[in-house]
């Protein structure tokens, strides 16, 4: 069954939300069957596949982060001629919001910022749910443009997921979806050489990091890609792809993704979904200070918001589901606004730069069923138009958090 009417209008993954919330009380009649989630004791400190920094708990504090970053720094002083030594290049971090559909915007202003020439080489990248899909491209650089276009512009909804019945999906099983397609392109993109070039990177000193949310514990994960990809590990590329996999799992329209844990030769799966779940984009924790210590250098963050930063307007109607999605909708519109100003704010106090980048509020192409292909097309144009524009980044915010149109940054 297509989904279409009051389901993919504007905020289709919100109102997907909506509905799954609004007939979770019928759920109660069956569930599918897993392996027991690991002891709570043991699911922060236990490595997974074996790798001590395969994921950083950023929630309970930033030091692990703070490692990384210490020993990305290293690398990056290591490759220096040696009469540079005492001085880095300016440093940028790149955090690419969730969005959906909306995540062609994100492909769209890489594409245009590459042929801009002013597209900068990230140290941090990191990416939720459709930002999660374009972050490794955005990572590995301009070389990588062709396959984010082709992600984001040649796909259809029959490439991503398929359809189920939708009382029987929330009344006996987990998702009104089935992601299989989703894992294909996933898998087709994702591949060896693309794993050792993420791992050839991490060892220059540079950061991807993908955020999930751990369904069990309730709180949010954020994958190291690099340590993963340079660990060797026979199911370090598997391992990848389903973080992908869950990072874009919308809860209730998409089924979660389980990833495989040992303890003490006992096997457990913990139950991850979109990083959405738990926030919408992120650089460093507000409690982890990156200020410039030893060796001064400059630093820009640039946050991507695959979405729209004004509220926008939607009649609705009395019925559960439409009051369900809207509340929905609203939520994620507001926690996205929230964390831009928590990284702009964080910014601010570490002495980093500031730059936003947004759907403008005067893109209003129609969009006829989830991931509408002519839809995204046309999205990935408006961010490509604003990535070869270069300078229409902003600096700034308003007092009460939303985006002060009228001010705009130079890229550099």
């Amino acid at each position: 069954m297509r989904l279409q009417g009051w389901l993919w209008r504007r905020g289709a993954p919100a109102r997907l939300l909506g509905a799954f919330l609004a007939l979770l009380a019928l759920a109660g009649c069956g569930s599918i069957r897993r392996l027991d989630p690991p002891p709570v004791a043991v699911s922060e400190s236990e490595p997974v596949l074996g790798i001590p920094n395969a994921r950083l708990w950023l929630d309970s504090g930033g030091d692990a982060l703070l490692r990384e970053g210490r020993l990305m720094q290293e690398r990056q002083v290591a490759l220096l001629p040696p009469g540079r030594r005492g001085a880095l290049p300016p440093a940028n971090f790149l955090a690419l919001s969730g969005g959906g559909d909306n995540g062609a915007f994100g492909a769209g202003l890489l594409v245009g910022w590459t042929q801009s020439g002013q597209r900068p080489s990230f140290d941090l990248v990191t990416g939720i749910s459709a930002g999660a899909l374009i972050a490794p491209f955005a990572f590995l650089g301009p070389d990588y443009d062709p396959q984010v276009r082709e992600v984001f512009t040649e796909v259809a909804p029959r490439d991503l997921m398929l359809m189920r019945g939708r009382m029987r999906a929330v009344l006996f099983g987990e998702a009104l979806a089935d992601t299989s397609p989703l894992y294909r392109l996933i898998e087709r993109h994702v591949n060896e050489e693309l794993m050792a070039a993420i791992a050839r990177e991490y060892g220059r000193g540079r950061l991807l990091l993908i955020g999930t949310t751990n369904l069990d514990l309730g709180r949010p994960v954020f994958w190291n890609i690099g340590a993963i990809a340079a660990s060797g590990h026979p199911d370090a590329l598997e391992l990848f792809r389903r973080i992908l996999l869950a990072s874009a799992s919308i809860p209730g329209a998409f089924p979660p993704v389980l990833i495989d844990v040992e303890h003490q030769g006992a096997h457990y799966q913990e139950m991850h979904v979109d990083g959405g779940a738990s926030v919408q984009m992120f650089l460093w924790p507000p409690g982890l200070e990156v200020r410039n210590a030893g060796r001064p250098r400059e630093r820009t963050a640039w946050v991507v918001r695959n979405g729209r930063m004004d509220a926008e307007w939607a009649s609705t109607n009395r019925s559960i589901l439409s009051i369900a999605g809207r509340s929905a909708s609203t939520l994620l519109h507001f926690s996205a606004a929230n964390d831009i100003v928590r990284i702009y704010l964080t910014a601010q106090r570490d002495g980093v730069r500031f730059r936003l980048a947004y759907i403008d509020s005067d893109f209003q192409a129609p969009r006829s069923e989830p991931f509408d292909t002519a839809f995204m097309r046309a999205l990935f144009d408006h961010g490509y138009r604003q990535g070869l524009a270069g300078g229409r980044w902003r600096d700034t915010l308003r007092p009460v958090g939303t985006i002060e149109p009228a001010r705009e940054a130079a890229a550099r």
